[in-house]
């Protein structure tokens, strides 16, 4: 990652058409010197394209580390069970937050299903383990998750009818491994038109002001693209910002700088464009992330929230989200007077 921060960057700076002028860009970036008192090597992810012109409404990079990183923001314990996908499914279960259903887990070969364990030592036993496991709850199909590894590293789907084979193919990463077995998401009819390989997301930002109230601060979507089944960003896919009031995807989409960096109209492989599409149950996705930050109060997270046929289901959450994504997605997050707020707050807190 180090290695493309410094070349992959500059190599997609110095091919992308659509940066400004040179003496505008530094006419900006002293601006930014000398506003943020910090050299704004920032300022090379994005600002620097024609198209933004409120540059100066962008976290630097000590305000996203500074949010990533304050203890008034964020507990130890609340962390610890929003970064490990298991605590947080079974901490959710037993709260009753709606989020997809534990259907089994594994840490390493040792594979757990309702109240019982099993070391599994051979492919044969692991594919009687989830064919007993499929005829229990009656499902066609499970997705994996390593329990603290990001971006959609590591997932992937097993399948009733093509079990022997998936079974073979996975067999040694799976028993080696850590992994939460969830039940798959159904996905709302309208979102599968757009792409239906992968669970396209929701990322919802919400923030506890210091007046204790709970504010949905940004939003954005993200998409699987080819053959994918994640859809996250650091993968391969891209982000849609999301009009908070209208509840509909923004004109273009981002891919991160390691794929490009480049803007994305309509899907690349349905040709769907996004512009104004209308989020299903977008609302009701709002609250139930307001819901859940109740019973976990921590002061910033980003949650994955699925739209489902039948309305939102929260997939997981994070306690360090990616905020320059964030802040791309939104236009300016400190536009947002919250946002703002929590800038002085911090400052005056360190």
């Amino acid at each position: 990652m180090r290695n493309f921060d410094n070349i992959g960057r500059l190599k997609v700076f110095i091919k992308n058409p659509q940066k400004k002028g040179f003496f505008k860009m530094f006419k900006e970036c002293c601006k930014l010197l000398i506003i943020k008192k910090e050299i704004p090597f920032y300022y090379f992810k994005y600002l620097y394209c024609k198209g933004v012109t409120n540059y100066l409404d962008y976290l630097s990079t000590k305000e996203v580390v500074a949010i990533g990183n304050s203890k008034i923001l964020h507990k130890p314990e609340y962390k610890d069970l929003l970064e490990n996908k298991l605590l947080f499914t079974l901490f959710s279960e037993k709260c009753s937050i709606n989020t997809p259903r534990l259907i089994s887990y594994n840490l390493g070969n040792t594979f757990s299903f309702g109240n019982k364990s099993e070391i599994i030592s051979s492919r044969k036993a692991l594919i009687t383990f989830f064919e007993s496991v499929f005829a229990s709850t009656k499902i066609d199909a499970i997705f994996f998750r390593p329990p603290s590894e990001y971006g959609g590293k590591g997932c992937f789907k097993l399948s009733k009818n093509n079990l022997v084979a998936e079974i073979e193919a996975i067999y040694e990463s799976l028993i080696r491994g850590c992994f939460v077995h969830t039940e798959v998401v159904k996905q709302h009819e309208s979102i599968n038109a757009i792409y239906d390989k992968s669970l396209n997301t929701i990322r919802v930002i919400s923030l506890i002001t210091p007046e204790n109230t709970i504010e949905i601060i940004c939003a954005f979507m993200r998409f699987g693209v080819g053959e994918s089944v994640v859809d996250n960003a650091s993968s391969g896919g891209f982000y849609v910002g999301i009009d908070l009031d209208r509840g509909t995807l923004n004109t273009s989409g981002h891919y991160m700088l390691e794929y490009g960096g480049g803007n994305v109209y309509e899907h690349p492989n349905s040709g769907y464009k996004f512009e104004g599409f209308k989020i299903p149950y977008f609302k009701e996705a709002c609250k139930e992330v307001k819901k859940t930050v109740k019973i976990i109060p921590d002061r910033f997270i980003g949650w994955d929230v699925a739209i489902t046929p039948n309305g939102p289901t929260i997939v997981e959450a994070n306690s360090g989200p990616h905020i320059f994504l964030s802040d791309y997605a939104y236009g300016g997050l400190l536009k947002n007077q919250h946002i703002k707020n929590l800038i002085k707050e911090l400052k005056t807190v360190n």
